[in-house]
């Protein structure tokens, strides 16, 4: 006799699995991401948690600071360590953009001696003017 699996672990609410997938730290972070549209399913934008992710689907998920496209590998039955929740997806996402160099700084001075003095200043002016 061979064992069938139920429908329901064919599928997963879209907030367990990123929950699982260690995406969100609580599921209810990932019920608030979902329902305020920040996750696309497959291109198509979702506005519930309970929307069913199934193995193969590619998740967009927009975050603060950066676009996260996730490929689901697994649907996972708990949350468990990060090696654990590393299988379930493969990263699609683009390399972060570079972040920019820090502007050059005018004048170097020797560490401890404070602010320049009106004389000082005159001087770096002059030096600065002359270029």
């Amino acid at each position: 006799m061979s064992e069938q699996k139920p429908d329901n672990l064919a599928s997963l609410r879209v907030d367990k699995w990123l929950w699982y997938a260690r995406v969100t730290k609580t599921r209810s972070l990932a019920q608030k991401l979902a329902a305020g549209g920040q996750i696309r399913l497959n291109k198509d934008k979702i506005s519930s948690a309970s929307k069913l992710v199934r193995v193969g689907d590619v998740l967009t998920i927009t975050l603060d600071r950066r676009i996260l496209v996730l490929k689901i590998q697994g649907l996972g039955v708990r949350r468990g360590p990060y090696t654990e929740a590393r299988l379930l997806y493969e990263d699609l996402s683009p390399p972060p953009s570079p972040k920019p160099e820090a502007p050059a700084r005018a004048a170097l001075r020797e560490p401890g001696a404070g602010r320049p003095t009106k004389r000082d200043r005159r001087k770096l002016d002059a030096l600065r003017d002359s270029d």
